[in-house]
């Protein structure tokens, strides 16, 4: 038997008995307890949130969520960075064969009691927001971004936007724009505001970039 020295007290307590009945890590589990985590955000706020509410809400054990996430704040980056990832298809690249058809293709059909849900949890990220901007912009926006630039790259190579448009901008208006409209306005980031978001902005730029003086010089 190994000595209480050879593992940390958090272990033995937390982890034992999983060890010693031989149980492998239940991952259905983890989705149950992120989709736990987004309901409570969307009631109580980050601020109102514990582990314990996740907890009961998941019906899970207190160690069960401890020994996937060590701290509430860890806890809802993954919450957040799930929710994003059910909302977007970014593990299907589409190819409908024009830019604006494959970025609307990204978006999941949803329903509007899931939109005002995402809304509810946005607005209760209170200081979790303040102190995690650069993990918001990394975790949840970034993912979308790979994607969009692609997307981008792949219309650049059919000629169907110039070689000159500027990708990166345009990846970053979408993630800005989804950011102030959810953040800021309170509003869904729906396909309507999308397509508009699209044919307004977005590809005039992208067919047309503007030309920058040096080039005219």
């Amino acid at each position: 038997m190994k000595s209480r020295e050879s593992i940390g007290l958090a272990d033995e307590v937390a982890e034992k008995p999983e060890k010693t009945l031989g149980r492998k890590r239940d991952h259905t589990r983890d989705a149950k307890i992120l989709e736990a985590t987004i309901d409570i955000l969307a009631e109580a706020g980050f601020d109102g949130m514990t582990m314990d509410m996740v907890a009961a809400r998941a019906k899970a054990g207190k160690a069960t969520v401890y020994r996937r996430w060590s701290s509430k704040t860890e806890l809802v980056r993954d919450a957040l960075t799930w929710m994003n990832r059910n909302h977007l298809e970014l593990h299907l690249l589409p190819d409908t064969g024009t830019l604006r058809d494959d970025l609307l293709a990204l978006l999941k059909p949803q329903s509007l009691e899931e939109g005002e849900r995402k809304l509810r949890v946005l607005a209760g990220l209170g200081s979790f927001f303040s102190q995690n901007r650069e993990s918001i912009n990394g975790e949840i926006f970034e993912p979308w971004a790979v994607v969009n630039r692609e997307l981008m790259q792949r219309a650049v190579g059919r000629g169907e936007i110039s070689t000159r448009a500027d990708i990166e901008m345009a990846c970053q208006v979408i993630t800005s724009m989804a950011s102030y409209r959810g953040l800021v306005q309170r509003k869904t980031f729906d396909k309507l505001f999308y397509t508009s978001l699209i044919d307004g902005v977005l590809l005039p730029a992208l067919k047309n970039p503007l030309t920058s003086p040096n080039e005219t010089e």
